[in-house]
């Protein structure tokens, strides 16, 4: 960390020296930063971590031990996400600012022991306490809570063993005043929910396994006999995710029971996100779809495609302004959809900026798909010219087949009607939707070999393949010019995802939920026309942050991936699966000279049945020198422990090493014990799991994987169009 302060340092003395240049005594001493007013270092103290701020640059000097203990800079602290913040660190922190924090995130510090937890009880000012995914147990919620009177705002996960008997009264009367509440479901529980009589604001996730660790099946039934059952008679917003399982969906009825009887007078924000194809049914959603439309000021809606028809959604949204929609895998929507947000059926459609559409088609995969299922590029224009301040768009799942004819132009393709929108952010695309035609001679190399070397093929080496960019052909190949148009329009965006047909993660949390709801792979022979020069065409995004790319067999040597990172240099978390040939790894050799570029890398997501993880992989991998977290997964995988060791040796950041390939148990599980043994002194927050990906106890192992770390892992997609307030899982 201490580097980002001497970095942020020397830029800024590097642009103020050539600011306040005066050309008239040239000879002069140069302004430095000390010399600055304490406004403008304050602006500068801003965008230090606090980790840094309290234990490196509050020691530089009198005025910047004073500038760093400003309550301005103290008031809101996070430490989420700051792995180099050990016990020790983070104890120091909370006793030098007890006094001045108001609102404190531990999210996703996982590595915190329960002694430091109890320290929390210190900061009698914090009116927001986020400690998701730390070691709450129902004894030390009760001391904190006993202690902090001013909490208004809490989020905490419900663990195994967790007994809400066991709160305090002062515990309970604190809860009594809470306004927002955030529980992680790891266990059937109603966790403290029926102590807050006051919630405007309740977000539920549940990730609840359907059977323990012994094979056992857990069940809700003891739940049901609770007389303390919530009853959101002031709530405001409502969001639920779910994991996949019949428990967490008996459970969210559980606490949707109240819903049945009254619907909240002020409800207006209602998204509830059930993975897999068939969820469970519940009764009330209409009515509860006629409540937010009377209201008038529905501000966020998703529901189920079971829960909603067509004439509830109207209702629902006849006479608001909403800001969020997500209608994925509602096929039986399109046409009220469009309607609504194209013909008056909302108040001001400007005033969303957050649209899902994934899935959303008139048929599903499994059925038999027309040219009126695919999405209208003149429909789409009138959604941008409508919805003009869209910031996230979601439309993975969908399917757009441009038709090249002399009578149509670039402005009928589909992405020159997303490029008016011009404050798009974050955008998800099916890869047919990049592609300008049908690629002929494509879908001719994958499907027809040659009968002259059919009986003399040799099989492909596994591993690296020689690389020759200057006999790459496929750039001039491919043809761009929708892609170009809608980089023109959005050249802003800073999150990408590319999903072609049919790509399912191998990892087995999601998988049969996912398989449920794609089509099988090579369906779509459009998104076989996106290759490397469409990946190259996205040098034109040059804020881009985070790219994923899935299941795109055009793309053949990568080379298009090398142009991309040469331009987009800011680039933080690159996800990669299924880029090209399943039965070989052609693109290798790009993308170690792609990784090498990644300067900025904290987060790499690599999967592909044959990943040859060797020393020359790991070489290039540790050219991203600020790379926190890192996860490959290839079925007939290998790895080179001692290139590992190495890696993990020169990338000091990484605290997040996830490899799920082929090879032996023993083999996966002495690297992994190495490297704990090695670095788990200094870096306090180092998960490592190493294990065989076909292996029958892999998903035992993964439900050991800390929550934070696992939804990085498990889903692929980022599912962008949720609201900021919903993190992906």
């Amino acid at each position: 960390m201490s580097r980002i302060v001497r970095g942020i340092s020397e830029d800024m003395h590097r642009q103020i020296i050539q600011a306040v240049f005066d050309e008239d005594t040239m000879s002069s001493t140069s302004v430095g930063m000390s010399d600055l007013s304490d406004e403008i270092l304050l602006c500068i103290l801003r965008h230090v971590p606090v980790c840094d701020l309290m234990k490196n640059v509050a020691n530089v000097c009198h005025k910047l031990h004073t500038l760093c203990h400003d309550k301005t800079l103290l008031t809101n602290v996070s430490l989420s996400e700051e792995y180099q913040a050990d016990d020790v660190l983070v104890r120091y922190i909370l006793k030098q600012l007890a006094n001045h924090m108001q609102s404190l995130s531990l999210n996703g510090c996982y590595w915190l022991s329960g002694s430091t937890m109890e320290l929390l009880a210190r900061c009698r000012g914090v009116t927001h306490l986020d400690v998701t995914g730390c070691r709450i147990t129902s004894l030390r919620l009760s001391r904190l809570l006993s202690s902090l009177s001013l909490l208004r705002s809490l989020a905490f996960d419900v663990t195994p063993g967790f007994n809400s008997a066991q709160l305090s009264s002062e515990a309970v009367d604190s809860l009594s005043r809470l306004s927002e509440l955030r529980q992680t479901l790891l266990t059937p529980s109603y966790g403290v929910v029926p102590c807050c009589a006051q919630l405007r604001k309740l977000m539920l996730q549940f990730d609840i396994s359907d059977v323990t660790r012994e094979g056992i099946g857990v069940c809700c039934q003891l739940m049901m006999g609770q007389s303390s059952v919530p009853h959101y008679q002031q709530l405001e917003e409502f969001t639920a995710r779910l994991a996949p399982g019949e428990v967490n969906q008996t459970l969210l009825l559980l606490y949707l029971a109240v819903f049945s009887v009254h619907v909240p007078k002020r409800l207006r924000v209602f998204l509830v996100s059930i993975p897999g194809p068939n969820p469970a049914h519940w009764p009330a959603a209409p009515s509860l779809a006629q409540s937010l439309g009377q209201g008038g000021d529905l501000e966020a809606l998703q529901l189920p495609r079971s829960w909603l028809d067509s004439f509830s959604l109207k209702r629902a949204l006849e006479g608001n302004s909403p800001k969020h929609l997500s209608f994925s895998r509602c096929p039986a929507l399109w046409t009220q959809v469009f309607q609504s947000l194209l013909e008056g059926g909302v108040r001001d459609a400007k005033q969303l900026t957050s649209l899902n559409l994934s899935g959303i088609n008139k048929v599903l995969y499994s059925e038999c798909r027309s040219v009126e299922d695919q999405l209208v590029p003149e429909t789409m224009s009138r959604l941008a010219a409508g919805c003009s301040n869209i910031r996230q768009l979601n439309l993975m799942h969908t399917h757009y087949h441009h038709e090249s004819s002399p009578g149509q132009g670039g402005e009928t393709h589909l992405c020159a009607s997303l490029a008016k929108l011009t404050h798009l952010r974050s955008l998800t695309l099916p890869a047919c939707a990049l592609s300008d035609s049908l690629n002929t001679h494509q879908v001719s190399i994958n499907n027809t070999p040659s009968p002259l070397f059919l009986g003399l093929k040799k099989n492909p080496r596994v591993g690296l393949q020689n690389y020759k960019p200057d006999l790459e052909s496929s750039l001039s190949e491919d043809s761009t010019s929708g892609l170009s148009l809608l980089l023109a329009g959005c050249p802003f965006l800073e999150t990408l995802e590319v999903i072609g047909p049919g790509f399912v993660s191998a990892l087995p949390r999601l998988e049969p939920c996912t398989r449920a709801s794609v089509e099988p792979r090579g369906m779509c022979e459009w998104a076989r026309g996106v290759g490397d020069a469409h990946l190259a065409a996205l040098e034109a995004l040059p804020r881009l942050r985070r790219l994923s790319l899935a299941g795109l067999p055009g793309v053949l040597k990568g080379t298009g991936l090398v142009q991309l990172t040469q331009q987009c240099r800011d680039l933080r978390v690159l996800s990669l699966a299924n880029m090209g040939s399943l039965k070989t790894m052609n693109y290798s050799p790009a993308l170690l000279d792609s990784l090498k570029q990644c300067t900025q890398l904290q987060e790499l997501r690599l999967e592909q049945p044959y990943l040859n993880a060797n020393e020359s992989f790991f070489e290039a991998l540790s050219c991203c020198s600020r790379l926190q977290r890192l996860c490959l997964i290839s079925r007939s995988g290998t790895f080179d422990p001692l290139a590992v060791e190495n890696f993990m040796e020169r990338c000091r950041h990484v605290i997040m090493c996830h490899m799920f390939m082929g090879g032996t148990l023993v083999a996966c599980r002495t690297l992994q014990k190495v490297l704990l043994n090695r670095f788990s002194v200094e870096r306090s927050a180092l998960s490592v799991v190493i294990y065989p990906l076909q292996h029958e106890d892999l998903t035992l192992v993964i439900r050991d994987i800390p929550l934070t770390l696992l939804d990085r892992i498990t889903l692929f997609q980022s599912h962008v169009a949720q609201p900021p307030h919903l993190s992906p899982l």
